[in-house]
Formats: structure tokens, sequence, C-alpha cells
């Protein structure tokens, strides 16, 4: 009974130093840890104190790449900037207003038409359609007008050949007739046309040579 007393005295004296040392308080790596709270400063996001300085000095040198003109034929050539972007965007932004237009305009086309004839005629003439790389006004309607490629073009004719209060008198739909019979040769019915004598078939005498 001694014997197992002893024993058991001499295990917890022998485990007492490694608990103080699990409970410890941890050292201090230098006295400017310490002043700093504990935490060493790293930069950004854990980063190294040099990376801020390599990253400033990687920006300056691409900011004078990017000065000098690039060199014909290299890749940085074909990503610049082009000339007359400015003149594009403002394009584009005029196009998506028309598009604007036109959208609203079409919930009522029998009333509306020949507005929406003018602002696809106003397209074609200014050539917004060139902004987004359309090859030609009819490619265009076709690919972003909902009406259509037929009646769009069909409006813009309206415009070109028909007075605003005119057109809005005879309506859409016989304009669309008469275009139809324009393009197809004649305006005329079959009853009123006037019959044509048949060609003579009587043969003429000959010139006769050296004559």
């Amino acid at each position: 009974m001694a014997k197992s007393k002893k024993a058991a005295a001499t295990k917890a004296t022998s485990l007492k130093p490694s608990t103080a040392a699990k409970t410890a308080p941890p050292k201090s790596v230098s006295g400017k840890d310490e002043a700093a709270g504990g935490k060493r400063k790293l930069g950004l996001r854990g980063a190294a104190p040099w990376a801020a300085r390599h990253a400033a000095k990687h920006a300056a040198e691409a900011r004078a790449r990017a000065a000098e003109p690039p060199l014909p034929g290299s890749a940085r050539a074909t990503i610049r900037t082009p000339i007359d972007a400015e003149d594009i965007k403002e394009r584009v932004r005029d196009l998506h207003a028309a598009l604007a237009q036109i959208k609203g305009l079409r919930k009522n086309l029998a009333k509306n038409f020949f507005e929406i004839g003018l602002i696809l005629k106003n397209i074609e003439a200014r050539k917004f359609y060139e902004a987004k790389r359309f090859p030609s006004f009819e490619a265009f309607v076709e690919r972003e007008i909902d009406l259509g490629k037929t009646m769009a073009l069909r409006l813009v004719r309206i415009v070109r050949l028909f007075q605003r209060e005119g057109a809005l008198e005879v309506g859409m739909d016989r304009l669309f007739a008469a275009i139809t019979a324009i393009d197809s040769g004649g305006g005329e019915s079959e009853a009123t046309r006037i019959p044509q004598a048949p060609p003579s078939t009587t043969s003429l005498p000959m010139r006769p040579p050296g004559r």
C-alpha cells in the first residue's frame, strides 16, 4: 500500500513540468513584435513587406511601355485602342437609343409605322449599323429588328416615297400593296390595261445590198 502511494506521488511529480509547459504563454520573437501587439505586419493580405514595392515597380514599368508606340507587327499593336473609339461608342449609344424607340413604337405599328420608317432611314443614312460590325443595312435589320427584313425595308421606302400626312391617311397595308405593285412592274389591274395590237407578221421587202 505504501509502495503504491509513493509510485503515484512520483508519477504526479513527473507530470507537473509538462503540464506547465503546455499552459505557458508563447515567447515573443522580438521586441518589435511585442510593440506591434504580438503580430507581424506583412503588408497587403499577409504579403511580404517588399511585395508592395515590387508591384509598384512593375506597374510603373507597364505604364512606361504603354506610353511608347508599339513596334510594327507586335502583339501590343493589335490591342491598342482605335483612334475613333469615342466616335464608335457614341454611334453605338445612338443606335441603342434608336432601337429602344422602335421597340416602344412597334406596340402600335398601324399608327406609328411612319415614325419607325424615319428612325430606320436615319440609321441607314448615318450608317449606325457599322458600329456593330454589320456589313450592310439589310444584314442589320435582319438580325436586330424584330419587324423582319422585308417589312423594315418597306417602311424605309414608304418614308422615301410618301409624305407623312398622305401615308397616314392611306394606311400601312395599302402602302405595302402599292409598293408591291411598283416592284412587280405595274400598278394597273388587268381590266384597265389597254390591249396592244399584235405584232405584224407581214414580210417587208429586203433592202438591196449596196444602198
